[in-house]
């Protein structure tokens, strides 16, 4: 098959042997992948995860010095089973996947393996229970976009929300703007939405957000405030003991770069939550006295589970999301090493999408 490879660093469009579907995984012919933050992190420092993964104690079962073939933002079509599968599609039905692939070292993830390349190849193996189906009027494009947008709904399903949460989340790519449209989707207002690139912010207002900051104007956390949330806890308790209606804080931080949780730590509100979705490849610092004093709550999340999926997907189908503002560019596979500099660079695109299709 045709697909662009990691290969000793470097993106090449290459020929590869054909993936053949192994013990209940199936056999997809990938329509279009999309190209995530986390390829962009892979490629660049493959080595650093492998070993965070083992301080993790997470088994390491890629080796960053062979090919990888990355991608696992993707809808496909069904072309054959393996040996045991359950087979709930017929060929040439799409769907969308969890990417995960079972195989002699347990399950892997599909794109982030040596053994199970991912979308950025014309076919994919993934375990056959992993599957759903696309609805015939859900565009491949829209279906290519239920991961990223699962990753947000995840974070917001970890937050602690109710109807007196003010969110805020903090950096406007992929990841955030998911959160957005998740917290709108399911009525959590109002939502701050922080970003210094203009045309990122009109798109965070586009998916829900009430407010959009750029942090290189006003700190954002001016706006605790204005939100009746910047209270220390003593003023809140005795504000709930008269009756008053007192906000609850709600950040989420979607930027991971080293700093970024320090200045929300810094600046949030006392009694605040702090949801960290962003993900930093690098060593970080800040201060858990600061933390403490202001009595913080921090939680990291990551990836989501089969219903969070499978809600996404309801709510692309079903018009509470609406993905197509988040997509900014498509190309083929020729296109994807132009693609990694271009989404690289600030005030970026937000989602590239590869048509197998397309050369």
């Amino acid at each position: 098959m045709h697909a662009v490879v990691r290969r000793a660093g470097a993106l090449i469009c290459a020929e590869v042997p054909d993936p053949a579907p192994g013990q209940g995984q199936v056999l997809l012919r990938t329509l279009a992948c999309g190209i995530c933050g986390s390829d962009l992190h892979a490629h660049v420092h493959m080595e650093r995860r492998a070993r965070t993964h083992a301080k993790a104690g997470r088994p390491v079962v890629t080796d960053p010095a062979r090919d990888m073939i990355f991608g696992h933002e993707f809808c496909g079509q069904v072309l054959d089973y393996g040996p045991g599968a359950e087979r709930r599609f017929e060929p040439g039905a799409r769907v969308v996947a969890l990417p995960y692939a079972t195989g002699p070292n347990g399950r892997e993830t599909v794109g982030f393996s040596n053994r199970f390349p991912g979308g950025y190849g014309e076919l994919i193996c993934v375990d056959a229970g992993m599957l759903m189906p696309v609805p015939d009027h859900v565009s491949d494009h829209q279906a290519a976009m239920v991961e990223p947008f699962a990753v947000g709904a995840h974070a917001v399903a970890e937050a602690t929300l109710d109807a007196d949460s003010v969110a805020m989340v903090i950096g406007c790519g992929p990841v955030g703007l998911a959160v957005v449209a998740s917290l709108k989707a399911r009525g959590f207002g109002p939502i701050v939405a922080v970003d210094y690139s203009p045309g990122r912010r009109a798109i965070a207002e586009r998916l829900g957000a009430d407010v959009t900051i750029d942090p290189g104007q006003q700190s954002p956390h001016s706006q605790w405030g204005p939100l009746g949330v910047h209270l220390s806890l003593l003023e809140r308790e005795a504000a709930r003991e008269l009756g008053q209606r007192v906000r609850k804080p709600v950040v989420f931080e979607c930027v991971g770069v080293p700093g970024v949780l320090q200045g929300i730590i810094q600046g949030v509100a006392p009694g605040a939550q702090i949801v960290v979705a962003g993900v930093c490849m690098e060593e970080d610092r800040f201060e858990p006295s600061m933390a403490i004093n202001k009595q913080l709550q921090m939680r990291f999340v990551a990836a989501y589970t089969p219903a969070e999926f499978a809600a996404i997907l309801a709510d692309i189908a079903e018009g509470r999301i609406d993905v197509t503002p988040a997509i900014s560019g498509v190309v083929g596979r020729s296109g994807v090493a132009g693609a990694f500099d271009a989404l690289s660079k600030p005030d970026s695109d937000i989602k590239i999408i590869i048509e197998s299709g397309r050369a």
